[in-house]
């Protein structure tokens, strides 16, 4: 993913796997707030089909998170999942920077129970 920095993959994630996230940057003292959902997207596009398995049926999910801790610029979460795989990725460009105690925050959050 351009731009972004890998975080985490985890095998046979969680069947929420984004609450699950979110509950644990909670816990940690962060704010999430989802601003993205593939598949509420999709919804509007009823004849697009997934790019992976060129059907409608498609276990690909990608939600983006941004993630804050007080009045820091916020951190964006990418978070993909994909036969059976997920992957989380901070955004990591010129035009968005989070800061190194954000990142370490949000990795402690998120590698404390793997």
């Amino acid at each position: 993913m351009i731009g972004a920095s890998p975080l985490l993959t985890l095998e046979n994630p969680r069947e929420h796997l984004v609450d699950w996230a979110v509950q644990e940057l909670t816990n940690a003292g962060l704010q999430a707030m989802q601003t993205f959902d593939l598949q509420a997207a999709r919804l509007s596009h009823p004849d697009c089909p997934c790019p992976y398995h060129g059907t409608q049926a498609c276990d690909c999910q990608m939600v983006v998170l941004l993630v804050y801790a007080g009045d820091a610029q916020p951190a964006s979460l990418v978070v993909h999942r994909h036969h059976g795989r997920a992957w989380f990725y901070l955004v990591d460009t010129p035009q968005q920077r989070a800061g190194a105690q954000l990142v370490a925050s949000i990795r402690e959050a998120l590698l404390q129970d793997e």
